[in-house]
């Protein structure tokens, strides 16, 4: 105000002119630049001119870096003068420009690894242990090397960037805090071969509820066993025990499967003769039952006509009798001389060795001779066998 020479002279005059200010403006600009300024009260409007669209196009761009693109699965985080106002979804979007608002885009579904227990060399060439982190003790107070990889991405943006210093190493010491709390509640065999997935799934449920707990804001997608074994100091002597169980379970397969071939044969044997007693009681019984009413029967038969019952009976036990047996029954009391004698009968029975089928021939001859007793198909060869033994003791 001091170097202002009409400064003095403006009491009782209205705003100042904005031409002769802009003048002003380009004569400090000119003598900034080394240029020397125009006399005073000289017309000077081509830097008005050509100010106002440098500032123009300054504005523009200054408007222009306020633009951006938020991708897919990801969220804008728009902080103004560092605090966090808003969180815009995806989509391009306008937020203040620098330096009054400032904009943090966060990839959402990206999914990050953490390696516990080891790390994998550059280019997958190979990859080193970190035993302070792989060795841990079980339940039955046995130390265990365990390593495994933790997959996770984020689910809230707020609380990712604002309560997190460093999300890597909290998801490192809360898994290592997970996993070494599920091991010392298992047993070394559960942890080094049936109970692997589980160990996976409740160090996996553990650690998030950990980090919901103090709102990280983070989602484990996976928890991955890469390797469980014991101490390399006792690897030989756990192998030779793993060898022993793994022959005691053979053998007790082995003898299950014995068993499970030899019990339902003897289970089925049983069944059968079961079956068979079964049948065969039934049978003895049902004969019996049909005894007994044939001898009701025939008792009352008989005490009706005893002798005619008697004769009847006598008849059929002798036909029972004779249907075993290779003989000829004549009839002598016709007193025919004539014999007929079945032979292509007897012959054909004696073939075929079956006693059933050689029943007993009844014959009726044409002539048979007086007092003539029963014959016997080999007698008139035992007879001349025996006439003739006579004759050579004879002579």
């Amino acid at each position: 105000m001091a170097n202002d020479p009409g400064w003095g002279n403006r009491n009782n005059e209205g705003p100042p002119d904005l031409d002769e200010v802009m003048r002003q403006f380009n004569r400090k600009i000119k003598a900034l630049f080394g240029k020397s300024p125009e006399p005073n009260g000289s017309p000077d409007n081509k830097p008005a001119i050509a100010i106002l669209p440098v500032l123009g196009l300054i504005l523009l761009v200054w408007i222009a870096t306020g633009f951006y693109i938020v991708d897919q699965g990801s969220r804008g985080v728009v902080l103004r003068f560092g605090k966090h106002v808003e969180t815009t979804m995806p989509g391009p979007r306008w937020h203040m420009p620098f330096p009054v608002e400032s904009v943090t885009v966060v990839n959402m579904e990206q999914v990050r690894t953490i390696e516990i227990g080891y790390r994998s060399a550059e280019g997958g060439a190979g990859r080193s242990k970190e035993l302070h982190e792989s060795l841990m003790l079980t339940d039955d107070e046995n130390i265990i090397d365990l390593q495994f990889a933790v997959q996770y991405n984020l689910k809230n943006v707020e609380d990712a960037l604002f309560n997190n210093r460093s999300a890597e190493e909290a998801m490192r010491g809360i898994a290592e805090t997970a996993i070494r709390e599920v091991v010392g509640k298992s047993k070394l065999d559960f942890a080094l071969y049936e109970g692997r997935d589980e160990v996976a799934i409740n160090t996996k449920k553990l650690m998030q509820e950990v980090l919901d707990r103090y709102k990280t804001g983070i989602n484990v997608v996976s928890v991955t066993m890469q390797n469980a074994q014991p101490p390399e100091q006792v690897q030989a002597a756990f192998e030779d025990a793993v060898k022993a169980k793994q022959d005691l379970e053979r053998q007790k397969n082995e003898g299950q499967a014995y068993a499970n071939d030899v019990i339902p044969k003897a289970r089925g044997t049983a069944s059968r003769l079961l079956q068979e007693a079964a049948g065969y009681k039934m049978r003895v019984e049902n004969e019996a039952q049909g005894n007994v009413s044939r001898f009701n029967q025939i008792l009352v038969q008989y005490q009706h006509a005893p002798d005619v019952t008697r004769q009847r009976m006598y008849l059929d036990t002798q036909e029972q009798i004779m249907s075993s047996v290779s003989k000829v029954i004549v009839d002598q009391k016709n007193g025919n001389s004539l014999l007929y004698l079945p032979l292509d009968k007897l012959l054909s029975a004696t073939g075929a060795n079956t006693p059933s089928a050689s029943p007993v021939t009844t014959v009726q001859p044409t002539t048979v001779a007086p007092a003539a007793p029963t014959v016997d198909v080999n007698a008139d060869s035992r007879a001349r066998d025996n006439s003739r033994s006579r004759d050579r003791d004879s002579r």
